[in-house]
Parts: C-alpha cells; sequence; structure tokens
C-alpha cells in the first residue's frame, strides 16, 4: 500500500489521480443530469442548498469547538436537538396560527430566535465548565468518553422531558409557494438560505474584526503562545462554546 501511494506519474500521485478522475466522472455525471432533466435537476439543487444551509449552521458550531481545543464533541447533537425543544418550549405560551402567518406568529419568531440562543448559549457554557475544562490537560481519551457521557446525559433529560413520543414542532412560517419553469420553492427555502447566510456572514465578521475573535484564533492556534501573550484562554474558551451554540440554535427554529 505505501509503494502504491509513492507511484507518481507526472508530479501527481496516482491516489490524486483517482481523485481527479472521480470528480471529474462526477462533473460529467451531473452536466449529463442538468441536460437531459433541467428540471429536475434545478429542483435538487434548490433542496440541497436548504438542507446545506442548516447543515452548515450546524457544522459551524462543531468547528468552532474542536478548531480551539481539539475535542470530538459527541454532544454536539444533542445540543442541537435540545435547541428545537427549547424552541417548541417558547413557542406554545403564544397563540401561534399553523398554516398561515400573523402578527402573533411573527412577534414568537422573533422573541424565539434570541431567547433560545440565550438559552443554548448558556447551556453550552456549562457543559464546557463542566465537563471539558477539568480535563484540558489529561489524556485525549478521557475528555471523548466525557463527550459521549454529555451525549447520554442530553439525551436522557430529553427523554424525561418529552418522552420516546415524535415532538411537533410548530409551523409558523407562511406557506407561500411558487413555481417557475416547472421548478418549486417556497418561503421556507428563501427564508433558511437567508437565515444561514446572514448568521455565518455576522459570524464571519466577529472572528476576523473584533478582538475577541482574534483571541480565539489565537488560542486556536497555540493555546500557551496565547496565554503568554495575555489572553485569558478559560473566557475565550467559554465564549466559543457560547457563540458556537447560537448557529445550533438559530438552526434549529428554522
Amino acid at each position: 500500500m505505501k509503494r502504491f501511494r509513492s507511484l507518481r506519474l507526472g508530479g501527481m500521485s496516482l491516489p490524486d489521480y483517482g481523485f481527479y478522475v472521480l470528480c471529474a466522472t462526477a462533473v460529467v455525471l451531473l452536466a449529463a443530469q442538468a441536460v437531459l432533466h433541467p428540471t429536475e435537476f434545478v429542483q435538487i439543487c434548490i433542496f440541497g442548498l436548504t438542507q446545506g444551509s442548516i447543515y452548515a449552521l450546524v457544522a459551524l458550531g462543531y468547528t468552532m469547538v474542536y478548531g480551539i481545543i481539539e475535542l470530538i464533541n459527541f454532544a454536539h447533537g444533542d445540543v442541537f436537538t435540545l435547541g428545537a425543544y427549547v424552541g417548541s418550549t417558547i413557542l406554545g405560551f403564544f397563540a401561534i396560527s399553523e398554516g398561515g402567518f400573523s402578527t402573533v406568529n411573527l412577534v414568537a419568531l422573533l422573541l424565539a430566535f434570541p431567547v433560545v440562543m440565550l438559552v443554548m448559549g448558556g447551556i453550552n457554557v456549562a457543559i464546557e465548565r463542566v465537563a471539558y475544562r477539568p480535563l484540558r490537560n489529561a489524556p485525549r481519551l478521557a475528555p471523548l468518553i466525557t463527550a459521549i457521557g454529555m451525549s447520554f446525559f442530553l439525551e436522557g433529560i430529553m427523554f424525561l422531558w418529552h418522552g420516546p413520543a415524535t415532538v411537533h414542532f410548530p409551523d409558523i412560517l407562511p406557506r407561500v409557494a411558487t413555481t417557475i419553469a416547472g421548478v418549486f420553492f417556497g418561503f421556507k427555502d428563501v427564508f433558511v438560505v437567508v437565515t444561514a447566510a446572514v448568521l455565518v456572514s455576522l459570524l464571519a465578521i466577529f472572528i476576523n474584526r473584533t478582538k475577541l475573535g482574534k483571541a480565539m484564533r489565537a488560542t486556536a492556534q497555540d493555546r500557551d503562545a496565547a496565554q503568554l501573550m495575555g489572553i485569558d484562554i478559560n473566557r475565550t474558551i467559554a465564549a466559543t462554546f457560547f457563540i458556537a451554540a447560537r448557529p445550533w440554535a438559530g438552526s434549529s427554529l428554522d
């Protein structure tokens, strides 16, 4: 296997050639489908863009946590799910109407977004303080097992809260949809993509332009050097966990 990987042709290894061949094959197949079935191709692209926007928000929180403390956070998906549970509970206090969009729905949505973000940010900071910070300098296996345990703990809380049955999330967005050239897309698709784009853009500006964002990047690059330069790494890591939960909370309401 090592000998196969070391083989080179024209300055590139054989695995690199294989990768480019697979990419070229995928592009040719997709182009063929776009020509033969353009309507279905565009429709699937819209579905993929909508779902990918939600996955992008979830991935943001995951990469922020892994980048700064190099921890595979197995509780990542459970925090995302808990955000949906909290959001559905908050929306339950309003007399919302499903299938339409009233003033009450708009007020509920505008209040649920920041409240869920704050609640989930606080929960994520508490998880970091109680479960991960005491094991920051421990062997790599210890925080990994702790993350699995935290995942089970959050799942247990949600099980005791709502039981094993499926929880209905209120459909408060308007069911407005249109069809252009046979391609169907609705208000929800546009709302999800725009929300994801806004949250990602705000996060990028925060990371690149603010003092705390620069401290996060310095801590992720070299924790010891950042501490020697006067950066409070405990506060920076806690802030990272708090901010990382906010895109999750936003995507859980989409």
